[in-house]
Parts: structure tokens; sequence; C-alpha cells
């Protein structure tokens, strides 16, 4: 029942940080969406919602014991796991084109910022396609869901106010100094892993793994959005 509990958790997450579009159709921080993506950030939002209903009634329905309904919905799951890969990397893109260059998004500027939500994005397709392949191994499968989904919530736990009030605190400063904008993502994912090892009194070597796969991609992320390389490569992707 740990994946329920987790999945559960990462949606009130989502809707927390989201809220303002849910309840006022507003970009944070109550802001109008802005309109040469507005489109594509509606579709994004619904796309991704739809997988949180459906991570959250995935693991329910295998402990109910229904694994028809399960895979009939798998097969739904990796549809919208497509379109919101499409979708996030269109708006990340097309973001970094109409924000100001010198506007700063957790302490980072357009070009390198665009790192975060392109890599996260990608991130969430490479778990989710890895979920996919291994859907006859539940070790891996729950797994690799999980931290799919985990690699894409920066977005929602980053427009958490009371959040990010902790990054420049002395114990999480750190942290954001190495990870930036996935900083929140990963303490919650942190939070999430030694509960199930806690819970079970085990090692899942998949769960830890992918966890650990994800920290050292994010840190890398980082590093890469501070080169000169990426930003001749913004540039060619922004016009900018």
């Amino acid at each position: 029942m740990f994946y329920p509990f987790a999945t559960v958790l990462l949606f009130v997450v989502m809707f927390w940080g989201f809220h303002r579009f849910y309840l006022h159709g507003q970009a944070y921080p109550g802001r109008p969406l802005t309109p040469p993506i507005k489109t594509l950030v509606i579709i994004h939002g619904v796309s991704m919602t739809l997988w949180m209903v459906l991570l959250v009634a995935q693991p329910i329905l295998i402990a109910a014991k229904n694994r028809k309904l399960h895979m009939t919905l798998g097969k739904i799951g990796a549809g919208l796991a497509a379109i919101i890969v499409i979708c996030g990397v269109a708006i990340g893109i097309g973001a970094a084109r109409v924000n100001p260059p010198d506007l700063k998004i957790d302490g980072m500027l357009p070009k390198p910022f665009l790192t975060v939500p392109l890599f996260s994005i990608l991130f969430f397709g490479a778990f989710v396609a890895v979920g996919v392949y291994f859907r006859k191994r539940p070790e891996i499968h729950r797994a690799m869901m999980l931290i799919a989904t985990l690699s894409a919530i920066p977005a929602a736990v980053d427009r958490i106010d009371t959040i990010t009030r902790l990054y420049p605190t002395p114990v999480v400063s750190p942290l954001f100094t190495v990870f930036g904008p996935f900083t929140g993502g990963l303490m919650i994912g942190g939070i999430l892993v030694v509960l199930r090892c806690a819970i079970t009194r085990s090692f899942d070597k998949w769960l830890v793994g992918a966890f650990g796969a994800l920290v050292v991609l994010d840190a890398v992320t980082i590093q890469i959005s501070k080169t000169a390389a990426w930003d001749a490569i913004a540039t060619a992707l922004t016009g900018k």
C-alpha cells in the first residue's frame, strides 16, 4: 500500500503547486497564461492531470487484484506520457522564447533555465519508457513509474511558496546550489524512498537505484546549464 500513499501525496503536491491554474486559470504567481503557448499549456495541464489520476488509480487496482483494468489503463497512460513529453518540450522552448532575456527564474536566466523543463520532461519520458518495457516485472515497473513522476514534480513544487522559502535556509541552501530548481522534488523523493525502505524493512534496489539515477541526472543538468555549449544550443532552439 506504499504506492497508493505515495501517488496520492504526489497528486496533492501537484494540485497545491498548480492550484492557480486549476481554480483561476492562471499561471504562477497569478499572472495570465502566456498567449503564444496558452493552448499548449492547457493541453499539457490536462494531460498531466490525467496522468496523475491514473498514477493514483493504478496501484489501487493492483491492490484490488484488478490486473486487467490496470493493463488497459496502462496503454492509455503510455499515450498520455507521449503527449506530456511533446507538449512539455514545446512549452519549455516557447516560454524561453517569450520571456525577457533578463528575467530570472529560481535565480537562473531563461536560457540556462531551459535545461530544467526540457531535461526533466525527457527524464520523465525515459523512466516511463523503461517502466513500460518492464511492465511484466512489477518490482521494476512500479519503481520507474513513481520516479518518472518525481522527475516532473519539481514544476509543481517550485510553485509552492511554503517549500521554496526553504531554499535560502542554511540547511537547504547547499542542496539548492547543486540541484537548483530540482531541489524540492528531490527532497520529497528522498523522503518517499526512505519511507518505503522503512515500511518494508528491506532495501528496494530498483526504487533506490532509479532515484539515485534521478539525483545524478538532475545535478548534471544544472552543471550543463552553465556551459557555453548549452548557451549555443539554447540560442539555436529559441532564436535568441
